[in-house]
C-alpha cells in the first residue's frame, strides 16, 4: 500500500510528540523516566525546528509516523508502535533516501530493533561513539548507506 508522504504544520507538534514517547516508550527500554521527560520539551522547542519534517497519515487522519531530516541524514525516525511493521517507517525512510538524499543515520546501540531496521534497508555500520550527542552514557552506531 503506498504511503502518501506530507509535510507536518506546527499544529501536528503535539501530535508528532505523542508518536515519539509512544515510540520510545515501545522501543527504547534502556531510557529512565527522568531520560524521556527530559526530552520531552526539546523535541518542539528545539529539534523539531531545526529539521525538514515528513510524516504518513493513517485512514483516520492521525500521523502514525514521522521523520526528521537535515543534511544529508536522518536525524529522527519514530512510528506509533500500532503502526510497527505496516511499512510506514520502511515508506518514509525510503522518502529520506530517495527524494531528501539521505545516507546517513544514527542509532542507540541499545535499540536493536531500529539497528536491524536500517540494516536491512541497506545501511551499513561506519563507526560507533560511546556517548550520545547529549554526552549521555547511551552509545550510538553511526550507519551509512552501503
Amino acid at each position: 500500500m503506498p504511503y502518501p508522504i506530507e509535510t507536518p504544520s506546527t499544529t501536528d507538534f503535539p501530535r508528532l510528540l505523542e508518536v515519539w514517547e509512544a515510540a520510545v516508550r515501545a522501543t527504547h527500554d534502556f531510557l529512565e523516566e527522568h531520560d524521556i521527560q527530559l526530552l520531552k520539551p526539546l523535541l518542539i522547542g528545539q529539534y523539531f525546528p531545526q529539521v525538514q519534517l515528513s510524516c504518513i497519515r493513517g485512514e483516520d487522519g492521525n500521523i502514525s509516523g514521522f521523520l526528521g531530516y537535515a543534511e544529508g541524514k536522518v536525524e529522527m525516525l519514530f512510528v506509533d508502535p500500532l503502526s510497527h511493521g505496516t511499512g510506514v517507517g520502511r515508506a518514509l525512510l525510503k522518502h529520506a533516501v530517495t527524494h531528501l538524499s539521505a545516507t546517513q543515520v544514527d542509532v542507540n546501540e541499545q535499540n536493536p530493533k531500529a539497528l536491524g531496521f536500517y540494516l536491512s534497508q541497506g545501511f551499513v555500520v561506519d563507526r560507533r561513539s560511546p556517548l550520545d550527542d547529549g554526552g549521555r552514557p547511551f552509545p550510538i552506531f553511526h550507519l551509512r548507506l552501503s
